[in-house]
């Protein structure tokens, strides 16, 4: 209630409960207070640096200054900017609105640091992600390093959306600030040079040093929620040459590598599996017949029980993109639990795999890329 936030008066009731939320953490501090986490406002820790969940310091704070009643619960008060952004503001604290908090100078350092490390890791040079950061945050205002692995996330969730490739030790995150998104696709357009060189090199087939096929199966990616641009926004159009997911898949170089790999994972699958002599009935179909089976490669888990595999090769990292074609989409769910598609990354370094199993359509977020285009209208 608004009436029981008005008594909280005491900036040093805030301090301490930012103070507790520093040293616990944010998972255990919200726990603890059962709070959930801020969608739109941040309290800054002016010590720190840290960014706090607003509504829940507030909270924290009314049981320091009342002690003998205890911290609000979410549901006593509503959160905002009328009510808890208004009331820290009074109290001399600074709120931020999540993900709009940098300056221009700052989103361009920190975006230049991030290709400059894209480079590196593209060439296969040796480079120090602490050190990197480091440096960085010499050119910004106070940021702590944890920010700006955040920041770093953020420009591997934008990469990511663009279907380009991105750090691996990045993983992405979204809710990127909109001049961060915005900074990120003009240096892209800016040095299309460089983006060329960079996908260039991550494509390059070289044999994998790992090829024991042990340990190297993980979970897919989780699928995310991202929010839909609207109609009246541009998509950036990048150069098809830089069209990460496009160019995998048209390096057949690349993709015939991958296939060579899965056949010998599948050696070692079926001999583990106590199975050896299916190892021999192994059709490599996209070798023998060519593209357009809707799979390339026939395995099998028992006598009569076969195990259609489509490959699909990057190497890049786990949540790269790919494509798929409408044919290998429609013999997923016509075979629909005998189908598997692989998808092997980080093939240069060492290759690793996740599997789907049946109907893709469920398991994946499909955007149309062409149209085939004619001068016949088909009739409902």
């Amino acid at each position: 209630m608004f009436a029981e936030l008005s008594r909280l008066q005491s900036a040093a009731a805030v301090q301490a409960a930012i103070d507790e939320f520093v040293r616990l953490g944010r998972a255990t501090f919200l726990a603890r207070y059962g709070y959930g986490k801020s969608r739109d406002f941040l309290v800054r820790d002016a010590r720190s640096g840290q960014l706090c969940d607003s509504k829940a310091i507030v909270g924290a704070a009314f049981g320091y200054q009342f002690p003998q009643e205890g911290p609000l619960k979410p549901s006593d008060f509503s959160g905002g900017e009328a009510t808890v952004v208004a009331k820290l503001q009074r109290l001399g604290f600074e709120v931020v609105r999540i993900g709009e908090d940098w300056g221009v100078d700052e989103v361009r350092a920190t975006v230049a640091s991030y290709f400059e490390m894209l480079e590196l890791e593209a060439a296969q040079k040796h480079y120090t992600k602490t050190e990197f950061n480091a440096q960085l945050r010499q050119q910004l205002r106070g940021r702590s390093k944890g920010s700006v692995e955040l920041k770093h996330q953020n420009i591997s969730a934008v990469l990511h959306g663009l279907g380009l490739p991105f750090i691996a030790g990045y993983k992405p995150r979204s809710n990127a600030q909109l001049l961060l998104r915005q900074t990120v696709q003009r240096f892209v357009l800016d040095h299309p040079e460089l983006m060329v060189q960079v996908v260039n090199a991550l494509e390059e087939v070289k044999t994998p040093a790992e090829q024991s096929f042990q340990a190297v199966v993980v979970e897919p990616p989780s699928m995310e929620t991202v929010v839909q641009l609207s109609s009246r926004d541009v998509k950036p159009r990048l150069p098809r040459r830089i069209d990460w997911a496009q160019r995998d898949e048209g390096n057949r170089t690349l993709g015939r590598a991958g296939e060579q790999w899965v056949i010998g994972y599948e050696q070692r699958r079926l001999n583990d599996a106590g199975r050896p002599e299916l190892f021999q009935q192994l059709d490599w179909v996209s070798d023998r017949l060519g593209d357009g089976a809707g799979y390339d490669i026939l395995s099998h888990d028992e006598p009569g029980e076969p195990r259609y595999i489509e490959v699909k090769t990057t190497n890049g990292g786990h949540g790269s993109s790919f494509v798929i074609s409408r044919n290998e989409l429609e013999f997923a769910a016509e075979m629909e639990e005998a189908f598997y598609l692989y998808r092997v990354f980080q093939f240069r370094q060492t290759p690793r795999l996740y599997i789907l199993r049946g109907k893709l359509v469920d398991q994946l977020h499909l955007e149309p890329l062409d149209y085939r285009a004619s001068f016949r209208r088909l009739l409902a």
